[in-house]
């Protein structure tokens, strides 16, 4: 097999100084044959362990970096994974992407990312990735079509991250928990004009993380013998700006709302803004719960119920390379994340109190 190194080993003397080091250098370092450094480099156990420090000590001193198209080649392997998400700039995507994509890059797998903007390009997006060469797929917060993801099922691996399908391994949390959890804490605090601000909950996506927070929210007034006013649950799509303007509105009615569960953080920064704007102080005259823990929360000093985003998409990513080596026949693995609510200066008693 012909040698396709292209990252910058180097044999570091002699006339062939700045030259890429190959896996022959390797093996001539090591004293080993290159079928043996190739094992090694693959994980084989039939290495014995003096032998795989030596060639590991050579992989070092050469600075030696396989292809990933011979290292492809030689397994059989594409070496590339698919992960399916919408939105992916938004805080919440951005940090599940991290976590999946340091477990690939780790496995030594590319990450090919199919970002859905739209209800279409999301179908669009299964059906590129269900055609294209890829060794597995992990579909993070999309809920994904079911003929789509039927013929996508057949043929590769499949893992999903904060979404749920039937007969398929997943990771998810429990919106619903997450809304009781945080309109809990207002209610303990005192609170009893509690608000919701959150996303369509009829949306073409198919999204449905904001609507189960918001039963969470309402069951949890319910339970306290409260009754949410219609003109108190607010939504609009997924944005600052949006939300931003309804919270405007709530608090321009003749009696506002002490307290507004945000379904977002990012959501919840919109509410702050509409606070500040509205010279409303928080949490003096208003308390703010967000959900998430996106980075920018600590920093504004958000009340929140943090999910674990980035292990999130580590352990999905995780997952699916167990799935890719070989679990394929094992029963699917449904996995609960925990919640937590991470109390900061956004929430306090409500000034009547």
């Amino acid at each position: 097999m012909a040698e396709l190194d292209f990252l910058p080993g180097q044999v570091p003397s002699g006339r062939d100084a700045g030259r890429l080091a190959t896996i022959a250098d390797v093996a001539a370092l090591a004293g080993v044959g290159v079928a043996t450094v190739s094992r090694v480099l693959n994980g084989g156990s039939m290495v014995r362990e003096a032998t795989r420090q030596r060639v590991q000590s050579a992989i070092e001193d050469l600075n030696y970096r396989p292809n990933t198209i011979a290292r492809s080649l030689s397994l059989g392997r594409a070496m590339t994974v698919g992960v399916i998400t919408p939105f992916f700039v938004r805080p919440s995507a951005v940090e599940r992407l991290r976590g999946a994509e340091a477990e690939f890059t780790g496995a030594g797998y590319d990450t090919v990312l199919y970002n859905g903007s739209t209800p279409n390009q999301v179908d669009e997006q299964f059906w590129n990735v269900a055609r294209g060469r890829t060794d597995g797929v992990l579909v993070i917060s999309v809920p994904p079509p079911r003929s789509q993801m039927e013929r996508l099922r057949g043929r590769t691996p499949v893992v999903l991250v904060d979404v749920r399908y039937p007969g398929l391994s997943q990771v998810y949390i429990d919106d619903v928990e997450g809304g009781a959890l945080a309109t809990r804490h207002l209610l303990q605090l005192g609170h009893r004009r509690i608000a919701f601000v959150g996303d369509v909950s009829d949306n073409p996506y198919g999204f449905t993380s904001s609507a189960y927070r918001r039963v969470g929210f309402l069951d949890s007034m319910r339970r306290a013998g409260l009754e949410v006013p219609v003109e108190h649950i607010k939504e609009d799509v997924h944005s600052r700006e949006a939300a931003l303007r309804l919270a405007s509105e709530l608090l321009s009615l003749p009696e506002p709302p002490t307290a507004i569960f945000a379904a977002s953080d990012t959501q919840a920064l919109g509410v702050l803004e509409a606070a500040s704007r509205s010279g409303v102080d928080v949490p003096g005259d208003l308390s703010v719960v967000g959900f998430d823990d996106i980075d920018v929360a600590p920093y504004v000093g958000l009340t929140t119920v943090r999910q674990p985003l980035q292990y999130s998409g580590a352990r999905g990513a995780r997952l699916l390379l167990e799935l890719m080596d070989g679990g394929r026949s094992s029963a699917p693995v449904v996995e609960k994340l925990s919640l937590a609510l991470v109390v900061r200066r956004t929430t306090g008693e409500p000034p009547t109190r």
